[in-house]
């Protein structure tokens, strides 16, 4: 497939870019914002049909809103996880009444998701959860702990993967259940500080969180099915989006080395030069892999690129800042938290990139496993 850009798609890409010019700011609270973006039907783009509140789009008309939003003044989504995540989930597992219930508040941008899949000693692992839940009358009871999960503090729902069979073992047994969060005393959010004094994940505890045995995706003990395809939906469109944060962020990089002088040196400036190259070749790859050229594992072989890319990226950024690089406010105290700029938080926080998402080993393993035809490394091994 040729992927390019028609007529048809520039004068989308034009009307995108003028509805954000005139609507987006990065000072409006994030809820209001979904809200606002469903009136205008911009959640949803991706979904095969429409009829829920959205507008739908062509695969390359969705690059092009992506990209836009990526470029405009637009606060972070908040509503990205049931919209790229959920949404596409149901529509493939779903029943008519799951999809009756649930697409419309994600098209509207009044209901939010997290994902609850990682846990304490299962993160990239899911074959490990824990988390039980317990068919106990007419509802299912929910007892564990998930963690790394983005959005929980503002999350109306959850999409929990939890192992409803007590005598399973590894990917059999588990089910793929929709969890409301405001549950008092059931559901606990625990913020967790990371390396740049923000708190972007959390720790959720279910202590006998209640969910509906119709809120259940795919049917009991097909969790592991369904979970898997979800994945599938992870990296797609929104890998352009964050490419454009790249440029932006390389971009960045750049000024502060003219401004300092630091381009003068050979080796930086090789540097530069090879960053700019690789993000362009990135590019090429998310376009090639949308296009219907894609390679088995070929979302994992992105993974590993941009990570890797990315953490080179905060090391270059700091580096040529020098000793100035590791100062931070002169009213910093060890009781507040600090306030980084972009340099450093880009250095902190892309140290997490190998880590999050899959882990590095685990990407590794798919493509060993499936593009290679490797023995599979047995389990424990490492």
């Amino acid at each position: 497939m040729d992927f390019g850009f028609t007529q048809d798609d520039e004068e989308f890409r034009a009307e995108a870019r003028s509805w954000l010019a005139a609507h987006a700011t990065p000072h409006v609270g994030r809820r209001d914002w979904e809200r606002t973006l469903g009136k205008a039907g911009w959640i949803g783009l991706g979904w095969p049909e429409a009829g829920y509140g959205n507008r739908t789009a062509t695969l390359t008309q969705q690059v092009a809103w992506a990209e836009e939003y990526a470029r405009s003044p637009a606060p972070p989504r908040s509503g990205h996880i049931g919209e790229n995540l959920l949404a596409p989930t149901l529509v493939a597992h779903g029943t008519q009444e799951q999809k009756a219930r649930f697409l419309p508040p994600v098209a509207a941008g009044e209901e939010l998701w997290c994902q609850g899949y990682s846990e304490p000693g299962a993160g990239s692992d899911l074959a490990g959860v824990r988390t039980a839940a317990v068919r106990d009358g007419g509802q299912y009871r929910i007892t564990g702990q998930k963690i790394w999960t983005s959005l929980a503090r503002e999350a109306d729902w959850c999409f929990v993967l939890a192992r409803t069979d007590p005598d399973s073992r590894r990917h059999h047994g588990l089910s793929f259940l929709l969890v409301p969060m405001d549950q008092p005393g059931r559901v606990e959010v625990r913020p967790i500080r990371q390396l740049t004094g923000t708190s972007d994940f959390n720790e959720v505890l279910f202590d006998g969180a209640r969910a509906r045995p119709e809120h259940v995706v795919g049917g009991e003990g097909q969790g592991w099915r369904v979970a898997m395809s979800l994945l599938g939906f992870e990296r797609g469109v929104s890998t352009l989006a964050q490419q454009i944060g790249f440029t932006e962020e390389l971009g960045r990089v750049v000024r502060t080395a003219v401004d300092t002088g630091a381009v003068r040196d050979p080796v930086l400036r090789r540097r530069l030069v090879r960053q700019w190259a690789e993000l362009r070749t990135m590019r090429w790859h998310a376009l090639r892999t949308l296009g219907g050229c894609a390679e088995p594992g070929a979302p994992s072989v992105a993974k590993l690129l941009w990570a890797h890319w990315h953490q080179r990226l905060g090391e270059l950024a700091v580096q040529l800042r020098g000793a100035q690089a590791a100062v931070g406010p002169a009213d910093w105290s060890a009781s507040a938290p600090y306030e980084l700029d972009a340099a450093q938080h880009l250095f902190l926080f892309s140290r997490a990139d190998t880590i999050y998402g899959g882990s590095d080993q685990i990407q590794r393993g798919i493509v060993a496993e499936r593009v290679l035809g490797l023995p599979r490394e047995p389990k424990g091994a490492g």
